[in-house]
């Protein structure tokens, strides 16, 4: 479990929640604090007080996969091949481990025609899915991804969808605008100025938010 207790941190908020393994989905308004929790949770930011752990751990003991909104903030590497293999560099894996590692998941993402391209070819989307493959090459115990399925087409996102769904990761934490794509999640967290106003399964979540944007638009049709 991810166990968050007494947080403040900037705008957040939060006495005290529990979120299972599985894919939760975090949505809100603009400004509600998503992209600053997304941060704690993965150690990018530490909290001014209170406590997180992840399995009883805490983030900067835990391997992360991180994937920013903003792609080019997720670039360390000109080559392709090095940026989706940087993880493994930095934790040193040895070469013949880390060239077969960054083949399988490049494989998997549809992506080996990148791998020989300079990170300054690429457009926005292909950027994201690099960062992808980066973040899950390693097996990470937790995935944060904030927003990086604003950058794809519905044929990717379904695509990456299914891979996310299928990948062994234990914690996916993603930070959407798409309702249908949260809906599809297991577990749902709704921000509103830096407070968790809602929690649950989508269905418990989505029930509340019938008269809101928020609510999938498939949903509706079903009414």
């Amino acid at each position: 479990m991810i166990e968050l207790s007494r947080l403040l941190y900037r705008n957040i908020r939060i006495d005290s929640l529990t979120i299972p393994p599985g894919i939760t989905s975090i949505i809100g308004p603009n400004g509600s604090g998503k992209t600053s929790f997304l941060q704690l949770c993965s150690g990018i930011a530490e909290p001014e007080a209170g406590e997180i752990f992840i399995d009883d751990k805490k983030p900067r003991e835990t391997d992360v996969g991180w994937v920013n909104e903003f792609p080019d903030k997720n670039i360390l590497f000109s080559r392709v091949s090095d940026e989706i293999a940087s993880c493994l560099f930095f934790s040193h894996q040895p070469c013949r481990e880390t060239e077969s590692a960054v083949l399988a998941i490049a494989e998997r993402m549809d992506i080996m025609h990148l791998l020989d391209r300079t990170m300054r070819e690429l457009s926005g989307g292909e950027k994201v899915l690099v960062a992808l493959a980066a973040a899950l090459v390693q097996r990470p115990k937790i995935l944060v991804l904030d927003e990086y399925d604003s950058h794809l087409d519905e044929t990717r996102c379904s695509h990456i969808e299914q891979l996310i769904q299928t990948s062994a990761v234990p914690y996916i934490l993603r930070c959407t605008q798409q309702m249908e794509a949260a809906a599809r999640g297991n577990y749902l967290l709704y921000l509103e100025n830096g407070c968790i106003s809602l929690s649950g399964s989508p269905a418990h979540v989505f029930e509340s938010l019938q008269k809101t944007p928020f609510y999938p638009l498939s949903w509706r049709c079903k009414v």
